[in-house]
């Protein structure tokens, strides 16, 4: 069974940091794309970061220059590191990857960052 776990979400002051992990499990091989979406209350979801197999990656507009996704030691991991937090990136943010045709998202984690 295929699951992605996120890890790493919490409580941050403006101008702090976190990093988030999400472990693709049930699988023995990298996904080709892994990414972090995000949503908060009352807004849709929206693409934060995607990095590719060949290690290219895109981002939102919003957190280019503050956030920087990467892959994992073990290539079903992807890390997201989130710098210079501002309020507005308050959401819960979704691990994401295709699996055999097939999308997969985690279950969430809640970045909560306070001004």
């Amino acid at each position: 069974q295929v699951q992605l776990v996120e890890s790493g979400g919490g409580l941050v002051q403006a101008g702090g940091s976190l990093r988030l992990s999400c472990v693709a499990s049930g699988i023995s091989f990298s996904p080709d794309a892994m990414g972090w979406y995000r949503q908060a209350p009352g807004k849709q979801r929206e693409l934060v970061a995607v990095i590719g197999s060949d290690g290219s990656t895109d981002y939102g507009s919003s957190v280019k220059g503050r956030f920087a996704i990467s892959r994992g030691n073990a290539k079903n991991t992807v890390i997201l590191q989130m710098n210079s937090l501002r309020p507005e990136d308050t959401g819960v943010y979704y691990c994401a990857a295709p699996i055999e045709g097939i999308g997969y998202w985690g279950q969430g984690t809640q970045v909560t960052v306070s001004s």
